[in-house]
């Protein structure tokens, strides 16, 4: 039932991990293929069906036990996982004995929908359940299982807020069994709390942070990961009270959220770096902004907004040699001088404030488009970052040099044991499976989903969508029903917040400025009547809990005021409503001069919706949405397939010296 990868005493030692190579050829068709092959989870549902039947039997004998012996049968089942290899017998036993510990500390019995879930993640897959169901206290039983087995367990979700909300709100059940939990986030910066965090049974962590906590340690290893090799070089793991190394290798990851962190932040590769003075200063990074804007657009310049990207025309690179000797005399190279210029086109034209960026404290801090956090740690690279910093009058920081880099899909395929859970997997099946080997598991609801859904309108100017979403917001409001609005960017948040104040609509607004109140803000968002304004990051893990009198006016309604490069996060921000149970209902208002249909609708549509602008003819929004988002989904698995390809062929260029890890 159960892979090698969860065999005890893993971590003894060695720096365990999993060198997972991508199939190519015939190999990958059939591999890819099998993945999505009907049925493939239905053999799987009764498998699960029995498991849960076994558990259920076997909870009823705990719950017939103290306190005390239920901490005694807690340790029995240690020494048993110690002397041999999980099985299922086990298994049902640990997640019996992990229900009835969080019935004691927590109030909350796992339901039979989430002892399904568990299975999924202990057989190797990504759990898909509907929002709400309860994915956090789920996460436990197959964490509980494998710690018990003296493997190191990495909870992985999407932000530093989850990773402490979570491991504080389960740590009375962990305690309980005697399991020690760490955290680790960006604030955790001393090498030597990292190290006890990752030395604990279970750590809850973000991608980015073990992914560079990873690439540390690769530096440090180098190709040498055995347990003699690393006494040889003085090395030690986490669990060996080591002071070199930070983790004791990749061995099982429960990932949250599964599609955000490896679909979403696979489009990145993560870079170890460190400052450099070369980074071009305040006067360069001036004299480059002034000479971008002598080159005029259409005529020496055309921006690729698909890309941000600037694509130089025959006239702008005659114009363009004919400025460089300006930079020049600045002790700039005439190759240097016109990329300069060529970046200082892209942060005028290419990257706007409080969508791209915020500018907080003096810095730049770069906005993640799929959250919209802000990411203080980041920064774009090649002078970009120091061109819109001196655009926005800030102070250039110094430049950074790649020490090393790794792409997210080649580290977590090096996790012996991966696994996963997310509301919205199915339109990313096929990549889960292809990419990682990860099987999607789909649960039905413990209780039928209620949400309804409303319409698609499509307005044909920006002003006129806002609007009609102020309006819209109003008639919501005043039928005491609470409302969430999903908005693009900061900037959009704020248009809105503007619209409403002068309609004397009270409401709060959740963006990058506020991401620090986020929970506070969330806990009132389902009173009568609340209004809500938020940017991507209201939408994944906290949960809006309705007062009685918004359930009986009709729920939750989530109104989307810009349509997602991706399906699954409109899934993700429309499934706010209709939790559990719970009535709701959502709709979508955008308009023609969004970006996802400047970027993806093909010139012919484009021209076609004008037309019928003029005609005064209904534009079909259903139709326009799924044609924009089906090429900018494409789009960006493309952009994933060439990270992975450069990846790979990075790695052979340099198969002579080994990778730069």
């Amino acid at each position: 039932m159960y892979s090698e990868s969860l065999r005890p005493g893993l971590a003894l030692g060695a720096y365990p991990e999993r060198e997972r190579s991508v199939k190519g050829g015939f190999a990958a068709l059939v591999h890819n293929a099998s993945g999505l092959l009907p049925g493939f989870s239905r053999g799987q549902q009764q498998r699960a069906g029995r498991f849960c039947a076994q558990v259920n039997e076997a909870s009823l004998s705990f719950a017939r036990l103290d306190t005390a012996e239920l901490g005694r049968r807690a340790r029995e089942l240690r020494q048993s996982l110690a002397r041999n290899r999980l099985s299922e017998p086990l298994a049902v036993q640990c997640f019996a004995l992990v229900r009835e510990a969080a019935s004691r500390t927590l109030g909350q019995r796992h339901f039979d929908t989430q002892i399904i879930g568990g299975w999924a993640l202990l057989n190797g897959m990504v759990a898909e359940m509907e929002t709400g169901e309860g994915k956090t206290l789920m996460a436990t039983l197959p964490a509980c299982t494998a710690a018990m087995a003296g493997i190191p367990v990495h909870v992985i979700t999407a932000n530093d807020y989850l990773v402490e909300r979570d491991a504080d709100a389960m740590s009375p059940v962990y305690r309980l069994l005697g399991i020690r939990v760490g955290t680790v986030t960006a604030n955790k910066k001393d090498p030597g709390l990292r190290r006890d965090a990752y030395a604990c049974d279970i750590t809850y962590c973000t991608g980015k942070q073990v992914a560079f906590d990873y690439l540390r340690d690769r530096l440090s290893l180098g190709h040498r990961r055995g347990r003699l090799d690393l006494q040889l070089r003085g090395l030690k793991t986490a669990e060996a009270g080591g002071s070199a190394l930070l983790l004791r290798g990749l061995c099982f990851a429960i990932v949250d959220e599964a599609d955000s962190v490896l679909i979403d932040n696979a489009g990145t590769p993560f870079v170890l770096a460190r400052d450099v003075d070369c980074a071009p200063g305040g006067r360069i990074c001036s004299e480059a902004l002034n000479l971008a804007e002598q080159l005029e657009k259409d005529r020496d310049f055309r921006i690729n907004g698909k890309y941000r990207d600037i694509e130089m025309t025959k006239s702008g690179n005659n114009r363009l040699a004919s400025l460089v000797p300006r930079l020049r005399r600045a002790g700039v190279t005439t190759r240097q001088a016109g990329d300069l210029v060529i970046q200082a086109l892209r942060a005028q034209h290419c990257y706007r404030k409080d969508r791209d960026y915020l500018v907080q404290g003096g810095k730049v801090q770069i906005i993640d488009d799929k959250t919209g956090r802000a990411m203080p740690d980041h920064a774009w690279e090649q002078g970009l970052h120091q061109m819109i910093e001196t655009r926005e009058g800030c102070r250039p920081t110094a430049d950074r040099k790649t020490i090393a880099r790794m792409t997210y899909q080649r580290m977590f395929r090096r996790y012996l044991h991966l696994c996963g859970m997310t509301g919205t997997a199915r339109e990313v099946t096929g990549e889960l499976w292809s990419v990682y080997g990860l099987g999607v598991f789909r649960i039905k609801p413990r209780v039928p989903v209620q949400r309804m859904a409303g319409k698609n309108r499509v307005l044909p100017t920006a002003a006129a969508k806002w609007e009609a979403v102020a309006e819209r917001v109003r008639d919501m409001h005043n039928s005491q029903r609470p409302v969430l609005v999903g908005t693009a960017s900061v900037a959009d948040s704020e248009h809105l917040s503007r619209l409403l104040q002068q309609r004397g609509l009270r409401h709060a607004v959740l963006n990058a400025r506020q991401d620090r109140s986020e929970a506070e803000i969330i806990a009132l968002a389902g009173q009568p009547g609340a209004i809500t304004v938020a940017t991507n990051m209201a939408g994944r893990g906290t949960d809006i809990r309705l007062a009685q009198r918004a359930v009986q006016s009709g729920g939750l309604h989530v109104i989307a005021t810009a349509r997602n490069e991706a399906r699954r996060i409109d899934r993700q921000l429309f499934g706010r409503c209709g939790r559990q149970g719970d009535p709701g209902s959502f709709e979508a208002i955008v308009s023609l001069e969004d970006e996802i249909f400047k970027k993806y609708l093909p010139d012919a549509l484009t021209t076609a919706m004008q037309a019928c602008i003029r005609r005064h003819l209904p534009i079909p929004g259903c139709l326009l949405t799924r044609v924009a988002q089906f090429g900018a989904e494409r789009h960006h698995a493309g952009m994933r397939r060439r990270i992975m390809e450069m990846d790979r062929q990075f790695r052979e260029i340099l198969g002579f010296s080994g990778p730069m890890e």
